[in-house]
């Protein structure tokens, strides 16, 4: 069946136009062909084959010659015939050849009605699936003008020329829908490409620093002409920290592109639980700057992954304390809502404008340290944000008008048969 077919796959011209154009003349033909056939039927039965039954009594010329051969036959009247006078058998073979030569005129009259409706029929016919041809190669030509641009347009995009835009006006088609799809689709690899280039970008500086300063170190060492045991204590201890620098940076970011990713280890877990492993993680740096903990730490069960979980509300943590003040204070809330789990955390420190808290959250920025803290690589909140984006939750923070940060991380439950809908925490 394959081998049959193949031939004809060959035949089968490739360009849409032409297919649709070869489609619409062929539909026409066989709608014309079907149209053709029914009134050609129709106008055959109604053209008689056979004079009518009362040809005989309407008919003129026969009705005389009736009369004629009665009076000749019965020697009454008058007659009209010259000659001597026919007979009746003469009569009856007069009536029958009147009766067929009127048939033969009407079978004749037929077969010429019908093969000129033939001829005009299917003339008209070729004529309109020619002209329906046409019609439809330029009406293909014309839906299909979008698709030619979406084309040009997907051929001279690139990594690095996203800027082409179809901006489709006319009506709200499914092409018009199409076109729209693939400028939306434009507008997200060109934000995903920028995204990428500047991470790639930024981690290359930032892993260049702690490369830096451990070569330097070294360098420095290994330039002096007698180096002291206590030189090369001091320069294994600037070379240690430069590698836990390193090593938190590359977690950091291996996380960061794990949460990307999307790919989730679903299970059951309680956000109070990770935020207060959080909180007895961070009692030393507490302890420190001497911050006032206000813990409330109601059940938040829901679904995720809870390394992923337990990274983003440690990073939400250290955050806070990170750019804290000493002798500030620090509150946590987790709890449920309707059909959605919270986290709500909040620290004081030194004033944020509202407009640099959603540059907050994209990688590699920093807000100075006001602690004493070592700097951070300017990761935590962007690994929050991820983390939360690839659990379909919301996270939100706003500027303190007295100083601080208040983040809000909104979940849903994902109960098996419970529907979520939007809910933040009470106030």
């Amino acid at each position: 069946m394959r081998a049959l077919l193949r031939p004809v796959r060959r035949l089968w011209p490739q360009k849409v136009r032409t297919r649709l154009t070869l489609i619409y003349a062929a539909l026409f033909f066989a709608a014309g062909l079907a149209l053709f056939g029914l009134t050609y039927g129709l106008v055959a039965s109604s053209l008689p084959t056979q004079p009518p039954a009362g040809a005989t009594v309407s008919s003129r010329e026969l009705t005389n010659l009736h009369h004629e051969c009665a009076g000749a036959v019965n020697g009454k009247g008058t007659s009209t015939i010259q000659g001597p006078l026919p007979s009746a058998a003469a009569c009856k073979e007069a009536e029958a050849a009147y009766i067929a030569g009127t048939a033969s005129g009407m079978q004749a009259q037929r077969q010429r009605a019908l093969s000129k409706l033939l001829a005009f029929s299917l003339g008209g016919l070729a004529v309109m699936t020619a002209a329906s041809g046409g019609l439809g190669w330029y009406m293909s030509g014309r839906v299909l003008r979008p698709v030619r641009v979406i084309t040009q347009t997907a051929r001279r995009a690139s990594e690095q020329h996203l800027g082409e835009r179809l901006a489709l006006t006319g009506a709200r088609d499914e092409l018009r829908e199409l076109a729209d799809t693939f400028d939306d689709m434009l507008e997200r690899l060109d934000g995903a490409f920028a995204a990428q280039r500047r991470f790639v970008a930024n981690a290359s500086h930032e892993l260049r620093t702690p490369l830096t300063l451990m070569r330097t170190a070294i360098d420095v060492t290994l330039a002096k002409p007698s180096v002291t045991p206590r030189q090369f204590t001091d320069m294994a201890v600037r070379v240690r920290r430069s590698i836990d620098r390193a090593d938190g940076m590359i977690d950091a970011l291996l996380t960061l592109a794990v949460s990307d990713q999307g790919t989730l280890n679903t299970e059951t877990t309680d956000l109070a639980t990770w935020a207060e492993d959080a909180i007895d993680a961070a009692a030393p740096e507490i302890e420190r700057l001497d911050l006032k903990v206000d813990a409330s730490l109601d059940p938040a069960e829901t679904t995720g992954d809870p390394q992923l979980l337990e990274r983003m509300i440690w990073n939400l943590v250290d955050n806070a304390i990170r750019h804290n003040e000493p002798g500030g204070w620090l509150t946590l809330r987790t709890g449920a809502s309707d059909a959605n789990v919270y986290l709500e955390i909040a620290n004081s420190g030194p004033f944020i404008p509202e407009d640099v808290v959603p540059s907050l959250f994209e990688p590699f920025r920093r807000m100075q340290a006001r602690t004493g803290a070592r700097e951070g690589a300017g990761l935590g909140l962007s690994i929050a944000r991820s983390v939360v984006t690839a659990h379909r939750a919301t996270v939100t923070a706003r500027s303190q008008a007295a100083g601080g940060l208040k983040i809000s991380v909104v979940m849903p439950r994902r109960a098996a048969g419970e529907p979520s809908r939007p809910a933040g925490p009470p106030a």
